[in-house]
């Protein structure tokens, strides 16, 4: 008869499996150590020994690479299904009013953003910041004020331009207006890839 001690705990299976899962991640994601060190506060040596599988992963190592890698922090531990596949996007609200809901659950250079921007009334209040920003309007009409220009988009329009000219935005109509927009925060433009076709 065996030993307890000699038996694999049941959750050795799971834990072992977590090595080669942050080191996937990391991957997809297309970031280095030093990246990804930066965006947790975790050493680049902790996190090498952590995807090698030399160090075991520990709640406190883990909370903030789920936070960075914007996934729950089941999906790293692979925890088993519980029967919701529902993606439970987590609304926030704007500074300026308005409400953007995160697409992408990555921290890769090109963020996702569906956003309901309301009638914020008003003189323009033109902002700029590093990046590259891509706007689809969904529903409504959005004014759009870039540097000397005063736009108004409505569904299906798209607008797209460095952010660091001046730029603000509000409903148009004093409706709330739906948007989608693609955020580059290295100031990139959007890129298309995809297979030509045959």
């Amino acid at each position: 008869m065996d030993k307890p001690s000699d038996k694999p705990a049941p959750h050795q299976a799971v834990l072992d499996e977590v090595a080669p899962r942050l080191k996937r991640l990391r991957a997809q994601r297309g970031l280095t150590l030093a990246a990804l060190s930066e965006a947790t506060g975790i050493s680049k040596s902790t996190l090498s020994r952590l995807e090698s599988g030399q160090r075991r992963p520990s709640l406190e190592l883990l909370l903030p690479l789920a936070a960075a890698y914007r996934v729950p922090l089941d999906d790293l531990v692979g925890a088993p299904e519980v029967g919701d596949p529902r993606v439970r996007l987590t609304p926030r609200t704007l500074p300026n009013g308005g409400t953007a809901v995160p697409l992408t659950r990555g921290p890769g250079p090109l963020q996702a953003y569906k956003m309901l921007i309301p009638d914020r009334g008003g003189e323009p209040d033109l902002r700029t910041h590093e990046g590259y920003e891509w706007l689809y309007v969904l529903d409504g009409r959005l004014r759009l004020v870039l540097a000397e220009h005063d736009l108004v988009l409505g569904p299906g329009e798209v607008a797209e331009f460095d952010t660091r000219l001046p730029h603000w935005f509000t409903s148009a109509d004093g409706r709330p207006v739906e948007i989608l927009s693609l955020f580059g925060r290295q100031g990139e433009r959007m890129h298309i890839r995809a297979k030509p076709r045959t």
